[in-house]
């Protein structure tokens, strides 16, 4: 299982947020090529990227920034999210070395934009599905669909998507645990990988997931955590490649 360290961007900082709130945010880093180094340094094998300025635009606004850290670090795989909303943003990005983008609002509101991507760039589209009680959230977590999340993710399977990141919503930077029975049922309910996200504080989440990787959880995306210092990122790697 691989353990991934978030690095949020707002306004070329690494921040990060209370269940998505751009207001409720906390600045990190000044120097987000140099928080990436940190990660690698300490074992991270893929680095998730978000731009969360870009999330709220509509469009990249720190693809400066992300170029930066992808060309500092070309071995470590890149996953980004955050305003993903066209195909020359996917192909920007893909240009500039990133290995997987991730679709997230777009995906729910415009399905079939999901499948003629993941035709054009086989192996490269990720879908974000941030949830509460099973239904999936967007626009920047300000509205619940009406969309269950397990229909949208087997959906989005058929259409060859290489992955499902699974966000709890109601834990996401609260620092309450990770919702285990959730990604666990989304995870059996699918055969591509599940990447769990939110709510991971300690490293009995990463052994609570651990004990349910084989259901098909192929990572887990840690945030405020690493950053807070309840988790030892080096530590929970290591435990996380034994599972």
């Amino acid at each position: 299982m691989l353990l991934i360290p978030a690095i949020d961007l707002k306004e070329g900082k690494c921040v990060r947020l209370r269940q998505g709130r751009m207001e409720d945010d906390t600045v990190f880093s000044d120097d987000p090529v140099a928080v990436a180094g940190k990660w690698v340094a300490a074992g991270a094998k893929r680095i998730h990227l978000v731009d969360l300025d870009g999330a709220f635009a509509g469009k990249p606004v720190n693809a400066d920034i992300i170029k930066a850290i992808v060309t500092a670090f070309p071995d470590v795989p890149v996953q980004i999210g955050g305003g993903i909303r066209d195909e020359e943003t996917i192909q920007a990005y893909l240009n500039a070395g990133v290995e997987y983008v991730i679709i997230g609002t777009k995906a729910v509101n415009e399905p079939h934009f999901v499948s003629n991507m993941a035709l054009e760039y086989p192996r490269h589209i990720i879908v974000g599905l941030d949830a509460k009680d099973g239904k999936v959230a967007i626009d920047g977590w300000s509205k619940l669909s009406k969309h269950d999340v397990i229909d949208l993710a087997q959906h989005f399977e058929a259409d060859g998507v290489e992955a499902i990141i699974y966000t709890d919503i109601s834990r996401d930077g609260m620092m309450q645990g990770v919702n285990v029975e959730a990604t666990a049922r989304l995870a059996r309910a699918i055969t591509i990988p599940v990447i769990a996200s939110g709510g991971i504080t300690n490293i009995d989440d990463i052994k609570a997931l651990g004990a349910v990787a084989h259901e098909g959880i192929m990572g887990a995306i840690t945030g405020r955590a690493i950053y807070e210092g309840t988790l030892d990122f080096a530590e929970a790697q290591q435990l996380a490649s034994q599972f």
